[in-house]
């Protein structure tokens, strides 16, 4: 081993043990039960089924009763564990910028009809071309994205919505909360590129940017392909009566005889894509009205103006139709690299699926038949320092596949062959849990030793006597010969 890979695991056990140990402070009542529940996911030979079997496993010294107990009744720190998350390295774009997706996924409830704070869901697949709303608690996750095609992401931050929550307003004070403690952690300062935050065709991306204005954040969104935006208004002419208008001519992205000449269009050849072209129509906002997440506002709506990207590719790897995919950038003035770095970034933005489905189909988020959503937060958190745990060792794994799997270098690795090897990684870190404590009786008095503490005054398994009130008489306790005859 070479004295420079030495020194990067070194450093790399290193962030691994800080985080443990922070980890386990932010656990505030029933910690070693929480602590060890979470090694118990990680150290699980395969996927999580229920939290019974979770007991079983070696890393968790304690009875399946403690590990629901936990759930039900323990505390989580989840301002504390939200600064942990923020402070640990994270990855980064090509130019050094931060990359952050947001999407809701949600834990499905269907039976838990005693379950309060449920939500419709909006679920796919299940059907084709089928949406059916089905009870359960969404949760809204931020992740950072790696530069690369990767299934690795950094989960960040997570939010369970309620009901009656504006998706558009809880999303952004949810992102401003995340970027004030990226700041406060050194994540980004002065000089450095804006954050990119990317987003699917179910945010209103306007409405996002507009609410994030005075942070340094650009919005990149997918839009539907029924849209219809409005462009800028040209110069006005002089000696032109009359009102000024406040949109210009409309671009109906169903209708190319709207469109005019891009601004900018470029030409790629990528390797499951073949042919990607991507054009750009700068300075086009949305015409709003006070409906919807608009409804509450006061005075003039205003005109939140973009940079609209249409993304055509020649096929798909799947072999379907591929469609034209249109992309919405909260900045203006997008040269053609811009827009080349944008519609790949967006594509970056799958990543965070694979970590849905490792939650779901090995770590077992949804699993267990948790009936409070504070219960569901917490175990909620609980994956998430366990993903983060699995991130930080990714460096310090060996690969343990199967004997029908491939190999794969060590920077390859994904979560669930880092997983194999945790149990291994385990030792070397800090463990703060402490033994749990003896819960069958004692064994006794030693025999041929007598007790020697003094024998209590009255006997204290018979109730005292209780002397007459004044005037009362005093009742015999001498029985009664029975009467014969």
């Amino acid at each position: 081993m070479s004295l420079l890979h030495r020194d990067a695991r070194q450093e790399a056990l290193a962030e691994l043990s800080c985080f443990r140990g922070e980890f386990y402070s932010c656990l505030t009542a029933r910690s070693d039960a929480l602590f060890e529940l979470a090694d118990a996911v990680l150290c699980g030979d395969g996927p999580v089924r229920s939290l019974a079997e979770l007991s079983l496993v070696g890393e968790h010294r304690r009875g399946h009763g403690g590990l629901y107990a936990a759930l039900a009744r323990g505390r989580v720190d989840t301002g504390r564990l939200q600064r942990a998350l923020a402070a640990v390295p994270l990855p980064r774009a090509v130019d050094g910028r931060l990359v952050l997706a947001i999407d809701i996924t949600c834990w499905l409830r269907p039976d838990a009809h005693t379950s309060p704070q449920r939500i419709l869901c909006h679920t796919y697949g299940r059907g084709k071309d089928q949406h059916i709303p089905v009870p359960g608690w969404p949760y809204s996750i931020i992740c950072a994205l790696e530069p690369g095609r990767s299934s690795w992401t950094a989960p960040l931050d997570v939010l369970r919505l309620a009901p009656g929550d504006d998706n558009a307003t809880v999303t952004a004070r949810q992102l401003r909360d995340l970027l004030h403690r990226l700041i406060n952690a050194g994540q980004w300062q002065e000089g450095d590129p804006d954050v990119l935050v990317i987003a699917d065709a179910g945010y209103d991306a306007p409405r996002l940017a507009f609410l994030l204005e005075d942070l340094p954040v650009q919005v990149l969104a997918r839009m539907r392909s029924d849209r219809v935006l409005r462009r800028a208004v040209p110069p006005r002419q002089p000696h032109t009566m009359g009102r000024p208008p406040r949109h210009g001519g409309e671009f109906v992205f169903g209708q190319p005889d709207t469109w005019g000449v891009p601004d900018t269009e470029t030409v790629t050849d990528t390797r499951l894509y073949g042919t990607a072209r991507a054009r750009s129509w700068d300075r086009l906002h949305p015409r709003l009205t006070h409906r919807s997440s608009w409804a509450t506002a006061d005075g003039t709506l205003p005109v939140v103006e973009g940079t609209v990207i249409r993304l055509d590719i020649d096929h798909l790897p799947s072999g379907s139709t591929p469609k034209p995919v249109w992309l919405w950038w909260s900045g203006t003035d997008a040269t053609a690299a811009d827009a080349d770095r944008l519609w790949q970034a967006y594509l970056r933005r799958f990543d965070i699926e694979h970590t849905f489905r490792l939650f779901k189909q090995t770590l077992g988020w949804t699993c267990p038949k948790i009936r409070t959503p504070e219960a569901a937060d917490r175990w909620t958190w609980l994956i998430l320092a366990a993903y983060t745990q699995l991130r930080l060792a990714r460096p310090l794994a060996a690969d343990r596949r199967r004997p029908w799997e491939k190999p794969s270098s060590p920077d390859r690795l994904t979560p669930a062959r880092v997983r194999r090897d945790f149990r291994h990684i385990r030792p070397q870190t800090a463990c703060p849990a402490r033994a749990p404590k003896p819960t069958r009786p004692g064994p006794g008095r030693p025999a041929g030793r007598k007790n020697t503490r003094p024998a209590p005054r009255h006997d204290v398994h018979t109730p005292k006597k209780t002397q007459p009130a004044q005037g009362q008489k005093k009742r015999s306790t001498t029985p009664k010969p029975r009467r014969t005859g």
